[in-house]
């Protein structure tokens, strides 16, 4: 039993230093608390956007039908009046008009150099774009540059009026170098404009939007932000701060809780398309249901990718920038939320020190199985907490702290414990760990009844060689490459046996030795065997093409299988022994597979093993014979594959039995017409090793025959 005064000293060890990480250096983690974040908004799922917000988007339909962008400003009015005859409540931009149209007939006369005269009766698209914002509830948007500084002017929109909490500072909020504004006569006749900057974290995705950015020493709103101060008229703006910096913006009854920076956690309604959207074609052609826009707040915006405003969110790597505007009004207008106020500081630290408390107890006073079952109980529960924190109550908590607490001391701990364990069960894993499966290993370690003793058990043996491998040795050349090739070959092999619970005995030269069943019990033992042998053949077949475009010679090998009792156990001298299996069974099974030369078969059986067969497999009877040294006959048999033979191959193994059955009945030269057609119309080495044998007993012409063939060689 490890001392639990330690285990609890190193478990808050453990958790002060996540909460040393937390305190001083937070963006060591940022990236794996925001990745969760991003878990726990897909495990909520979409839930939908506001009917209320409508997104006009200038999409490919669009673009086909009014040319390619930037469009002509007299399209923008056009589409501009068919929306506030509609009545649209709010209509925002998520564009911004910078620079003068040059398709206007009065800006091409200005390049051809027309006279005044003629110039006064051209229309001026800029004009009437701003005529017509000019009569209608528009907020335009402009952006702000963060990297190099622009030669420009502030924004020609006075900045909002804002009054400052108890700590007279904004110093918090993200400051632009640079703007790119709209025309003053856009904006002297826009009801009032907001930047649409949305800065992503280090990973592209964005996950807040800045409510208020400081340019020029003045305070200026982001789209959103002046959208939702049209939609309720208010006009002061209260920033409110505490000891950590900028907590919270008032506008209004409204309380929007930012972060230090003046930036909003956005609480996303789902990915593309949770928003209406119409086609800006639809709108210009004034092809819809005025319904769909009245008394609606409707974003102008694009999702054309030519026009490079995707980003990315937790919930899709390509969103419309300005349908993430959409989800910011939407929270900003039904006011549903997420934060991280100063006092989830203190919840933050709390949840690291309660996990640590948590997985000391339950690794202090439960045995393992019931920890381990205990600890994904408690991290389930951490993450259920997190989520409802999170979407009940509105607070955010920085969860992967938490949660790395809670394995590290789960991992600390029980490494820990491991030192405790008993010699033997170490001594079992040195023994075991690279011929059993890890499954079987663990099954070992815990095991309360194990006895590496002798004794007798029925086991599955399992033995495989490379047929021709003298050959094949002396065309490889060097011990090296020998090595290399037999590594090659022995690796995916042992893999198959390995994962399919089987142990592996020992290799002899280019032989494999395995059994199933020992040392522990092995439900379907002989099932797991034949399907080792199986797959391994699957898998040879894949290696081969690999040697024959290396130019080296495919390989060919042979298994044999056989169910019986055996003795196992650890033998050898005291001070080297190993864990192994022995008896007139294993050198049977190795009699066994030496006959898949024989009989040109890949996998060979015994009818023992055959026996304990549970699957279905495609299973034709060989022969019965007495291996050398052995009196007693057993009968063996060639496994094809997994499941039933298909109805052609059926008829042909139907007319093998017959043939079987008459040279079993002596009957030779009948059995020798059926083997001889079926040679004929399969080429199959087995009927041709019987037309062999049906030729070779015509001649002897034996007066004592029992269809048993007794070898006298290994």
């Amino acid at each position: 039993m490890v001392k639990k005064k330690y285990t609890l000293l190193l478990s808050i060890t453990i958790a002060s230093l996540f909460v040393w990480i937390y305190l001083h250096y937070p963006g060591l983690l940022q990236r794996f608390d925001n990745s969760l974040r991003d878990q726990l908004f897909l495990f909520r799922g979409e839930i939908g956007g506001s009917r209320e917000i409508v997104i006009v988007d200038i999409d490919e339909k669009s673009l086909a039908l009014l040319g390619q962008w930037p469009w002509s400003r007299d399209k923008l009015a056009r589409i501009v009046k068919n929306l506030t005859a509609a009545k649209a409540g709010v209509i925002g931009f998520d564009i911004v008009f910078s620079e003068k149209d040059r398709t206007s007939p009065k800006s091409v006369a200005d390049m051809v150099g027309l006279s005044e005269e003629d110039r006064k009766k051209l229309p001026d698209y800029d004009r009437i774009f701003a005529e017509t914002i000019g009569n209608a509830p528009v907020v335009l948007g402009f952006v702000f540059n963060f990297n190099t500084p622009l030669q420009n002017p502030p924004p020609p929109v006075s900045a909002i009026y804002v009054e400052k909490g108890s700590v007279a500072s904004d110093a918090g909020l993200l400051e632009a170098k640079g703007v790119v504004p709209n025309l003053q006569i856009f904006q002297e006749r826009a009801c009032c404009s907001g930047s649409f900057n949305m800065v992503p974290d280090d990973d592209g995705i964005v996950r807040y939007v800045p409510m208020l950015i400081r340019y020029d020493s003045s305070i200026y709103p982001s789209i959103s932000f002046e959208i939702f101060r049209a939609l309720t008229g208010v006009r002061k703006v209260v920033i409110e701060e505490d000891e950590m910096g900028v907590d919270s913006i008032l506008l209004g009854e409204t309380r929007i809780p930012v972060d230090s920076f003046g930036r909003l956690l956005v609480n996303y309604r789902g990915g593309r398309g949770s928003y209406r959207y119409l086609s800006a074609a639809d709108i210009y052609e004034n092809r819809f249901d005025s319904e769909a826009i009245a008394d609606k707040v409707v974003l102008v915006g694009t999702s054309a990718s030519g026009l490079l405003d995707m980003r990315a969110i937790p919930f899709d790597s390509t969103i419309p920038g300005v349908e993430i505007h959409a989800n910011v009004l939407d929270n900003l207008i039904h006011q549903d939320f997420l934060q991280r106020p100063s006092f989830v500081l203190l919840l933050d630290i709390g949840s690291v020190f309660v996990s640590a408390m948590a997985a000391w107890m339950i690794l202090s006073f439960l045995p393992p199985f019931a920890a381990l079952g205990a600890l994904v109980v408690l991290l389930g529960g951490v993450l259920g907490g997190l989520y409802k924190m999170m979407f009940s109550g509105g607070f955010v908590l920085a969860g992967i702290y938490p949660l790395l607490t809670l394995v590290s001391v789960s991992l600390v701990l029980f490494v820990y414990r491991l030192f405790g364990e008993s010699k033997s069960k170490e001594r079992i894993r040195e023994k075991f760990s690279k011929k059993v499966s890890s499954q079987v290993a663990d099954l070992l370690i815990e095991s309360e009844e194990l006895d590496l003793g002798p004794q007798e058990r029925e086991v599955s043996i399992f033995f495989s060689d490379i047929r021709g491998f003298t050959t094949l040795s002396e065309r490889l050349g060097s011990a090296t490459e020998l090595i290399a090739f037999l590594n090659c070959y022995m690796s995916p092999m042992s893999d198959i046996i390995i994962q399919n619970s089987g142990t592996i005995d020992k290799y002899i030269g280019d032989a494999i030795m395995a059994y199933w069943n020992a040392p522990i019990e092995i439900p379907g033992h002989a099932d797991l065997a034949l399907t080792s042998a199986l797959q391994q053949l699957e898998a040879l077949e894949k290696l081969n093409i690999e040697l024959q475009k290396e130019g080296k010679m495919p390989i060919s090998i042979g298994i044999g299988i056989h169910t019986d009792i055996a003795i196992v156990g650890e033998m050898g001298s005291e001070g080297r022994s190993d864990f192994t299996i022995i008896g007139d069974s294993v050198n049977l099974c190795s009699r066994i597979e030496g006959l898949t030369k024989v009989y040109g078969a890949g996998i060979i059986i015994t009818e023992q093993t055959r026996a304990k067969l549970r699957q279905k497999y495609r299973i034709i009877e060989l022969d019965r014979v007495a291996v050398k040294g052995k009196e007693i006959p057993v009968t063996i048999y060639e496994v094809t594959g997994f499941g039933a033979f298909d109805e052609s191959e059926m008829r042909m193994v139907k007319r093998y039995e017959e043939g079987l059955g008459l040279y079993r009945s002596a009957r030779f030269e009948e059995a020798l017409v059926i083997f001889e057609q079926l040679f004929a119309e399969s080429g199959k080495a087995l009927f041709g090793f019987y037309c062999g044998r049906c030729r070779d007993q015509i001649q002897k012409r034996e007066e004592m025959f029992d269809g048993v063939y007794r070898y006298d060689t290994k």
